[in-house]
This record gives C-alpha cells, structure tokens and sequence, in this order.
C-alpha cells in the first residue's frame, strides 16, 4: 500500500509499464484485491456504481486502457497478451501483491480471461460479465455491431441515451438516459485511435482453445437482454471452463453498471464462497 493516502483511501496515480502510461486507481482495502477490467472504449469513472455497491473494505483496482480516459494513446496497435503483462507491471508497480481477483466487463472480459491464462499464479478468481470468447463466438446483432464500430457513443453523450435502449438492452430500455447520464462521468473521453486500437485487439484474438486451460474457479455472468453479447455465449464458457459458475439475470449488457447493487451482491457472495 501506498505510504500516504488521501482521507478516502484512494489512490490515483499516472505510472509507465512497458513504454505504456497508464492512468490507476485503487480504493485500498484489505483482503484478496479485486482488479476491474472495463469494457471498450470507457474510462475508469463509469465503473463508479459498482465500486461504490462493492463491500467498501474491498481493495478495488480500476484503470485506464491506453486511449482511454486519462491513458494517452499507444503508439502503436497492441494485443491483449501484451496488455495482460501491462496489467501484471501496473499491479506491481501499484504496490498490489499476491493473488487477485480478476473481473472482465465485455470487453475487458477478454482481457481478464487472458490475464488468467497468462499469470495463473496472479490470478485467484475469475468473473466474466456480459462477455465471451473473442472473435470466434456467437455474435450479436449486425445492426447493433456497427454501432460498436466507432466511438460516437462516448463522445457524444445524448446520441448515446438515443440508442442505448437497442445497444444494451435490458433495464437501459426502460430508462436511456441512464447512459448520458453514467458517461458524463467520465472525466476525460478517450480518442479515436485508441478505441481503433481496442477493436483491432479484439478482432485477433480468442480464447476457444485456451478455456480449458484456466483452471481458476470462474463467475460467469450474462444478461438474457444483451443484444451485444447473446446469452449463448456464457453457455458455451460454462461448457469450456472446468471450475465455472453461471449467474443469469434478465438485464442487458450493461446492468452490472446500472443495477450495481445488484449484481455487486452476486460478485462479492462468488468471491467469498
């Protein structure tokens, strides 16, 4: 732990790993740390509800992918094997030692799966929401993966409550405005070239072969409204992954953000078990 803190006990700090800065932020707590990995394109701040629905002696890493938020860009395209050893370089040079808990959103769930595979000694427990197997799985829908294409959504934020009930579908439906709302948290809105780069990871990478490997005991958690990653998709990990759990809820993609406290409650009763 860092030798002096502010009275809220969280650090935030801009550290270099690997010819990459990297904007962290760790909520220090005791017990085994929880590492949150974000979805595409999102700063650190969206994850907020969750990090406050937590148990709130739980140490809670959350940190920005270069081009997003306060990450400048990489300067060049990167794969998540080298982001994964990123992630390991941040969490020592953080101070965060030992094993962790690692819990990948969409996106950043590909990130949490290879950082399990990568460094199983590292990694304690593994939670996957609203994610799947990279670019061979179950897709979503066309209409709603062309919109995943560009980074328009958090760049302009009242486009984003427009579409968001069709995008992320569940309890957003009801109320879009959730997501104006949720990304104008963020404190600084990531670049284009950066949200090019997280898409070019994703589109090389899959972890098909590799779930049968990952021996950690795994959360999987998925939405039966997600139109961007279809429930099929936590299906086919719970078949691959030796030591899985599913959790289904019938939210969107998003709803571990917009019913925190719900699914918080899931997450901290796995990681307790």
């Amino acid at each position: 732990m860092s030798a002096s803190l502010p009275a809220d006990g969280v650090e935030q700090r801009l550290i270099s790993v690997l010819g990459q800065q990297i904007r962290v932020d760790v909520r220090w707590g005791s017990g085994v740390p929880l590492v949150v990995c974000n979805g595409i394109g999102a700063a650190l701040e969206v994850l907020d509800p969750l990090v406050s629905a937590l148990d709130p002696d739980t140490t809670v890493v959350r940190f920005d992918v270069p081009g997003t938020g306060g990450s400048p860009n990489s300067p060049l395209p990167y794969g998540f094997p080298y982001l994964a050893a990123v992630l390991r370089g941040v969490l020592g040079k953080m101070g965060v030692r030992g094993q962790v808990d690692v819990l990948g959103l969409s996106w950043g769930g590909a990130l949490a799966q290879q950082f399990a595979f990568q460094y199983p000694l590292r990694c304690r427990r593994l939670i996957l929401v609203s994610t799947g197997t990279g670019v061979l799985m179950v897709p979503g829908r066309p209409r709603v993966l062309r919109r995943m294409l560009t980074p328009r959504r958090f760049l302009d934020h009242r486009y984003a409550s427009r579409i968001a009930g069709e995008l992320y579908g569940g309890s957003v439906r009801r109320d879009p405005a959730v997501v104006e709302r949720l990304f104008d948290r963020q404190l600084m809105a990531g670049s284009r070239v950066g949200y090019l780069h997280q898409l070019l990871a994703g589109s090389a990478w899959t972890s098909l072969f590799a779930l049968p490997l990952i021996r950690q005991r795994t959360l999987i958690v998925a939405g039966t409204d997600d139109p961007v990653i279809p429930v099929a998709n936590a299906r086919l990990m719970a078949h691959l992954l030796p030591h899985s759990t599913v959790h289904l809820h019938p939210g969107g993609h998003i709803d571990l953000i917009v019913d925190a406290p719900t699914l918080a409650a899931v997450i901290e009763r796995f990681r307790r078990a």
